[in-house]
């Protein structure tokens, strides 16, 4: 199911891009902002250029946001790249400022459904999601912030116009994904297991927060049991659950919302 929504949502950012912003020059946010300006000035195919150029920031996201993450994130770039080159570039609208409003709107909408589960869309939102784990700063906030070059670039190559056009979907996408992915909530995980050992390590390995255990023996059964203690930002919970599940069926995960956080939250522990 998570594969299969991160395809999806590739498939409505390819959208956003070829049928809407593309045939009008406007630039999108990030590295696949990049690969549009390069297509369009060069022969090079757009799709190829998203896939070479993300390249880099893979590598980068499998060593900083784990391995779950990055398989997700690469099956989106072979996907977004594949849909790039398929569909065509034909505006489905003659008016540049409605191709723009949804444009930015229906790739907010992909970028946030593929983010909610556990991918990015490649390039700069590996960064942003690093940086947001770091500062705590909503992710849509980020990639508005560091798409100012391309804004910039875009201006400088396509007329001020143009740029102010990317300037509004670049927003409007921001927009629509802190409104969507609301995942950067915290939240306390209260975890009691008897397979307290596996699940550290598999945490430890796969998982970018600090948590507490301590042993406890259940009031029924007398049996020993570890107690897992974390706070997580919310989309961090399905992985978290996953690996749990997958080392014991029956353990007690508690999850509660988290008003404040003083400490070492966006520290690696490891």
């Amino acid at each position: 199911m998570k594969y299969f929504v991160v395809i999806i949502g590739s498939l409505i950012v390819a959208i956003a891009f070829n049928l809407f912003l593309i045939p009008f020059g406007i630039l999108s946010s990030g590295i696949s902002g990049i690969a549009i300006l390069i297509g369009i000035l060069t022969p090079f195919s757009i799709g190829a250029l998203n896939f070479l150029l993300n390249l880099p920031l893979l590598i980068l996201g499998y060593f900083t946001l784990g391995k779950r993450i990055t398989y997700a994130t690469l099956l989106c770039v072979v996907s977004l790249s594949i849909f790039l080159y398929v569909l065509p570039e034909r505006a489905v609208a003659d008016d540049i400022l409605l191709s723009t409003i949804f444009g930015g709107f229906i790739g907010g909408v992909g970028i946030a459904l593929i983010l909610k589960f556990s991918g990015t869309s490649g390039g700069l939102d590996i960064v942003a999601m690093i940086l947001s784990r770091k500062s705590n700063a909503p992710v849509g906030l980020l990639l508005t912030a560091m798409n100012g070059v391309i804004v910039l670039v875009s201006g400088t190559v396509f007329g001020w116009n143009i740029a102010l056009y990317t300037l509004l979907s670049i927003y409007i996408t921001g927009k629509v994904i802190d409104s969507i992915y609301t995942d950067q909530i915290k939240v306390t995980l209260q975890i009691i297991t008897t397979k307290g050992d596996a699940i550290r390590q598999d945490l430890l390995d796969n998982i970018y927060r600090g948590f507490t255990m301590s042993d406890g023996f259940g009031g029924y059964s007398k049996e020993g049991k570890q107690m897992i203690w974390m706070v997580v930002t919310r989309y961090e919970t399905l992985e978290i659950k996953k690996i749990v599940r997958s080392h014991d069926e029956h353990a007690f995960i508690n999850i509660f919302n988290t008003i404040e956080v003083d400490g070492q939250f966006a520290k690696n522990m490891k």
